[in-house]
C-alpha cells in the first residue's frame, strides 16, 4: 500500500536554529522517509539572496533533505517569491530537483498541476509584476551579479515594503482568482491544482476544479498534505516530527490560527 506523496510549502525559515527548522528536520528524518516523494512548493525560506549569501544559514536543513534523498525518497523544490534565487549549489547540497512553475505531474494516474500559488493571485498586480521579474532567468542572473551587501539591502527593503503593502491591499486581492485558476487548469488539461502562497489552507472542490491549498507553517501548527490512491489528507506535523491525522487534526485545526486575518507572510 502506498504511503502517499507529501506536499509542504511556506515554511519561511530564517535559519537552522529556529523551532520550525528543528520540526522540519525531525519530519524529514521520520515520516517523510515513508513517502513516495516529497514536494516543497516554494517559500521554504523567508529569503534567499543567492547560494553565496544564504547557504550558511541553512546547512543543516539542506543536509536533512540530502539525507532524505539518500534514503531513497525523491524530493522536488519549486521556487517561491521568497526563495526564487536558489542555484546550483543549493541543488547539489539538498539533492532536490528544481521544478518549473507551473508543472504538471502524474499522481497515481491523475494529472495534477503544481504551482507556488502567486500565479493564481491575478488581482494582485504588484505581485504579478514582481513575479514576471523573478521567474525570468535573465533577471535572476543579473540580480545575482550584484554585490552581496547590496542583495542583502534589497531583500530587507523588499520585505519591509511587502509587510507595509499588505496593510493597504484588500484580502480578496491577495487570494486566488477562481477564474484564473480554472483557466490555468483548462490550459494544461487538468482538473486538480495543488499550491501554497496564500496562507489560507483549504480544499476548494467544485464541478470544474479541485484546488488544494497547502498550509503555511506557524509556531502553533505545521501541516503536510498527503496524496495517495485513496485521496487527499492533511496531517499535522508535531514538534517532534510525528504525524497526527483524523480527530487529532480536526481538534488542532479548530483551535489554530488558520484564518484569513492572520495570513500576513506571503
Amino acid at each position: 500500500m502506498s504511503a502517499g506523496t507529501h506536499f509542504i510549502a511556506d515554511l519561511h525559515l530564517d535559519n537552522d536554529c529556529e523551532p520550525a527548522a528543528s520540526r522540519l528536520a525531525a519530519y524529514l528524518a521520520g515520516p517523510a522517509r515513508q513517502a513516495d516523494a516529497l514536494y516543497v512548493l516554494g517559500d521554504l525560506f523567508e529569503v534567499w539572496i543567492g547560494d553565496d549569501g544564504s547557504i550558511s544559514n541553512h546547512r543543516q536543513t539542506l543536509q536533512a533533505f540530502a539525507d532524505l534523498a539518500a534514503a531513497g525518497v525523491p524530493a522536488y523544490f519549486m521556487r517561491g517569491n521568497r526563495d526564487f534565487a536558489v542555484g546550483d549549489e543549493f541543488q547539489r547540497l539538498s539533492r532536490m530537483s528544481v521544478l518549473d512553475d507551473p508543472s504538471v505531474i502524474d499522481l497515481y494516474g491523475q494529472a495534477v498541476l503544481l504551482t507556488h500559488g502567486d500565479l493564481l493571485c491575478s488581482d494582485d498586480l504588484p505581485q504579478q509584476r514582481f513575479r514576471a521579474c523573478y521567474t525570468n532567468p535573465r533577471w535572476r542572473a543579473r540580480m545575482l551579479k550584484l554585490p552581496l551587501w547590496l542583495r542583502k539591502l534589497a531583500a530587507r527593503i523588499a520585505r519591509n515594503r511587502s509587510t507595509a503593502g499588505k496593510t493597504h491591499k484588500a484580502t480578496r486581492m491577495m487570494d486566488v482568482n477562481a477564474d484564473t485558476a480554472a483557466a490555468l487548469a483548462a490550459r494544461h488539461g487538468v482538473s486538480t491544482i495543488i499550491h501554497g502562497h496564500t496562507h489560507r489552507p483549504a480544499d476548494h472542490v467544485d464541478a470544474r476544479l479541485a484546488r488544494y491549498v497547502i498550509a503555511d507553517w506557524r509556531p502553533e501548527q505545521a501541516e503536510v498534505l498527503i496524496v495517495s490512491p485513496a485521496g487527499f489528507q492533511r496531517q499535522i506535523i508535531t514538534k517532534t516530527g510525528r504525524l497526527l491525522g483524523g480527530d487529532a487534526l480536526a481538534a488542532e485545526t479548530e483551535g489554530s490560527a488558520h484564518t484569513e486575518s492572520t495570513a500576513v507572510r506571503k
